[in-house]
């Protein structure tokens, strides 16, 4: 797809207000926007000089020399190229967040894991401070795999910036809304939408109204894209047409600040003189976007049987093995619970894919008590998990009439690799307990005698 989208919006400093929040809408389209007429360059991307004295820099988030189809780049027309955003970098402090491999931290033996919500803090943690890792997979240097992080954030980032070189960032907003000032615009999101910041752009993050929780996945690999639908067609999950783009917006502010950058699990810091949200205009296909994930058109089973979970594949990061995902994110939305003659919630299952869930809101009908929004829960690969004992007796016996799941979404960041746990995530207070108990009451059924269950 190779829309072209031309947008004008006033530019000034700090511009984080609701008034300038608007966005492009299309998913992997090649979008043009300018916050002052004419600053983009017409039929040419470095011209010898550039209006309103700007300077011309290149973003590529692909080689140069990779196919048309996966080739990434964006042309940004700024005040002060990149290389003035930045002096000396020095060793920082990574505070709570982990990179793999990560192999040596947790001491706990491999078993499904559960944990309750972790509550906001009552220090002063920005977006970057605010994250913590609970578990990572892969390895970030051989850019493959994934970590799975927590974001707690109570403050906003005034003078400080940051950017992932390891990887990009898709923020699931559960608790508060969250601003994203970036290179490209401004994304605004709240509990229910996503926003993906891809590898090396840099963004602050400020609080809308209060603190917020977020779940944040790291991808090392390839850039997460939309999943082939199949035989279902052009139609239905996650449409083009929903995801939104920002219209450029820079700071033209010189004051003091720094800049943060985690490059291959370390933590870098350098001082600037003037904000690097300078961006005037932008044109190209590498940027920030957000997405509603209450626009998702589910797909389901509309007579027997429960299909596969990949079905509610909202986003996917290709590996090189063709149907198998470096990571696929999945969501459980509301939808309409219809076939005949099944067991309607997910099926028990080992799989060679390794789970991180969580809750945004609302019950999950696969574990109704225990797992609350905010929690979290893991299940590595190889090992068994379902319905908890409730959930089964329940859908066991509920009558095969039609009804739907309301008030409910739930995620998950699926990954073919192995998910280690953090020292962080293996000693929290919060691990429950008692999660294997959700399976103690299911009961031995067998009854050689009897054909038909008697239950």
């Amino acid at each position: 797809m190779n829309i072209q989208n031309k947008a004008i919006r006033a530019g000034g400093a700090k511009l984080t207000t609701e008034s300038q929040l608007a966005y492009m809408t299309g998913f992997g389209n090649s979008f043009e926007t300018e916050a002052l007429p004419d600053a983009l360059p017409v039929g040419r991307n470095s011209p010898q000089k550039c209006n309103y004295g700007l300077y011309a820099e290149q973003l590529s988030g692909s080689p140069f020399t990779a196919p048309r189809s996966t080739n990434e780049r964006s042309w940004l027309y700024r005040i002060l190229p990149g290389v003035k955003h930045q002096g000396r970098y020095r060793k920082a402090d990574a505070g709570m967040i982990r990179t793999a491999p990560n192999r040596e931290e947790s001491s706990l033996p491999i078993g499904q894991m559960r944990w309750k919500p972790i509550p906001l803090p009552k220090g002063a943690l920005n977006f970057r401070t605010g994250l913590h890792t609970i578990t990572t997979a892969g390895d970030a240097e051989g850019q493959a795999g994934m970590a799975a992080h927590i974001a707690l954030v109570t403050a906003s980032m005034e003078d400080e910036y940051f950017f992932n070189a390891d990887g990009e960032l898709m923020i699931v907003a559960q608790e508060g809304a969250l601003r994203f000032r970036t290179e490209f615009g401004v994304i605004e999101i709240e509990p229910g939408e996503i926003c993906v910041i891809p590898r090396g752009v840099i963004f602050a993050c400020d609080l809308v109204d209060g603190p917020a929780r977020a779940y944040v996945c790291e991808n090392y690999g390839g850039a997460l894209t939309l999943p082939e639908r199949g035989p279902i067609g052009a139609n239905c999950l996650a449409n083009a047409r929903d995801f939104k783009t920002p219209v450029a917006a820079y700071e033209d502010r010189e004051a003091k600040g720094q800049l943060y950058v985690k490059w291959c699990g370390e933590m870098f810091v350098t001082d600037l003189e003037a904000s690097p949200l300078d961006v005037v205009a932008w044109h190209g296909n590498y940027y920030p976007y957000k997405y509603d994930l209450r626009h998702f058109s589910p797909v389901g089973a509309i007579q027997f049987d429960h299909p596969d979970p990949s079905i509610f594949t909202v986003l996917t990061s290709p590996s090189g093995e063709v149907g198998t995902a470096n990571i696929d994110f999945v969501i459980f939305p509301e939808r309409w619970m219809v076939a005949e003659n099944t067991f309607r919630p997910p099926w028990y299952h080992r799989n060679i894919m390794s789970e991180f869930m969580g809750l945004i809101y609302g019950i999950y009908d696969a574990k109704p008590k225990g797992f609350l929004p905010g929690g979290m829960s893991l299940h590595n690969m190889m090992l068994p998990h379902g319905p908890d004992a409730p959930a089964f007796e329940n859908a066991s016996n509920e009558p095969m009439v039609p009804h739907k799941l309301t008030g409910t979404m739930a995620f998950m960041f699926e990954t073919r690799l192995p998910q280690r746990l953090t020292a962080f995530a293996s000693t929290l207070s919060l691990i429950d307990s008692e999660y294997l108990d959700c399976w103690g009451a299911l009961k031995r059924r067998f009854d050689p005698a009897r054909k038909k269950p008697n239950w």
